[in-house]
């Protein structure tokens, strides 16, 4: 447990790049910009006497390089991240500004689903990240169309950027290889997925309602068979005078082919692997006030998840989720501060690592991280 957890906190902080793009050099017209981040982390499990023993820990986070450039009609955008104990690809495309409202992008890129953005505010980002739903990024083209408040996106993905038997990812995918004595085979292929949200600026802010859905198969490597997979979100994202709201409703299901168990399903990300349900609901419920100071900005915010696990065996139970933080910006620097609890959830908790499968007693989890990063 204590190997799990250090490797998603040397790599899950890193979302906070993207949150706070602004201090990220910006592309000029043409060229390429070269950008990055180094980040410290402190950790804190009320759940480790180890942790407690030693009043936590304090070690590098990651150190990353970006790529961001545009000349002509052509552009580029890739990020690569190094950790202490391996590097990965988080994103690396080509893209082409077809008129002022559609654009192509092609390589590893944004999977269309869910909230555009996070459907979270927080270093520990919200449950559909475990389950495969959030921030993923994948190798396929992306059409991208924008006019009037209007976006869409449509987009078809031949596989993920990594094989189905590597761990080492940014985000979640399914899993090749034995997990708590279960052999998986399985490989995502063939993936649709179409978004579509509309924009209505108001006084004091503006309001994002939209809907996902995703559609891909399950290339089973053993027997040579075929499963699917399907997942279908509605989601809103509203801002008002400093406040923020998110809120998302999504339903999925894993159905591969040959499975040992029809229950369950193995996945991986950050250089571990660990089970989920193959069928749930997932809700989020996430709110956020941002205010503005004469060094930066503070928003302190508290982002919650509940997912509902949907299988034959009525022993699985509901996994949850919710963190309460603050995240500080001041010129170069971004300083996350979270308190985390999970029950019978993967990276929040003691004995339960995993989500939506029976859990092991009956407890909330507590952790702390204080993050700081530099961006240059």
């Amino acid at each position: 447990m204590m190997m799990k957890t250090t490797h998603f906190a040397l790599s899950a902080l890193m979302a906070a790049i993207s949150i706070v793009g602004l201090s990220i050099p910006v592309a000029a017209e043409d060229g390429i910009d070269i950008g990055g981040a180094v980040r410290v982390n402190y950790a804190y499990k009320d759940y480790s006497e180890s942790s407690k023993d030693k009043g936590g820990d304090f070690s590098f986070d990651m150190a990353a390089i970006k790529f961001n450039g545009k000349q002509g009609d052509w552009g580029l955008a890739a990020e690569y991240r190094f950790t202490s104990s391996t590097d990965y690809i988080k994103y690396g495309y080509g893209f082409y500004d077809i008129d002022p409202n559609w654009q192509l992008q092609f390589g590893i890129n944004k999977v269309p689903f869910g909230n555009p953005g996070f459907i979270s505010n927080s270093f520990w980002f919200g449950i559909p990240y475990y389950l495969g739903f959030e921030d993923d990024h994948d190798v396929g083209i992306k059409a991208v169309y924008e006019k009037n408040g209007w976006h869409t996106d449509l987009a078809f993905y031949k596989n993920p950027e990594y094989g189905a038997s590597e761990n080492k990812r940014y985000a979640t995918d399914l899993y090749t290889g034995t997990i708590n004595g279960t052999e998986y085979n399985n490989e995502e292929t063939n993936q649709l997925n179409l978004r579509q949200t509309y924009t209505a600026e108001h006084e004091g802010g503006q309001t994002t309602i939209g809907g996902s859905v995703q559609y891909g198969q399950i290339y089973n490597s053993k027997t040579g068979n075929t499963g699917d997979r399907y997942a279908a979100a509605l989601h809103l994202d509203s801002s008002y005078k400093g406040w923020n709201l998110q809120l998302q409703a999504m339903q999925y299901e894993y159905d591969a082919a040959d499975a040992a168990d029809d229950n369950k399903i193995g996945v991986s990300v950050v250089s571990w692997q660990y089970e989920i349900a193959s069928k749930g609901q997932s809700y989020s419920a996430n709110i956020a006030k941002t205010f503005s100071t004469d060094w930066g900005s503070v928003k302190c915010y508290n982002d919650f998840g509940l997912m509902t696990p949907d299988v034959a065996d009525s022993h699985y139970d509901d996994s949850m989720q919710n963190v309460t933080g603050c995240a500080i910006s001041a010129g170069p620097t971004y300083t996350m501060v979270d308190f985390i609890m999970g029950k019978n959830m993967t990276f929040s908790t003691a004995n339960n690592d995993h989500v939506g499968l029976p859990e092991v007693g009956d407890d909330w989890d507590k952790r702390v991280n204080i993050n700081f990063g530099y961006y240059f």
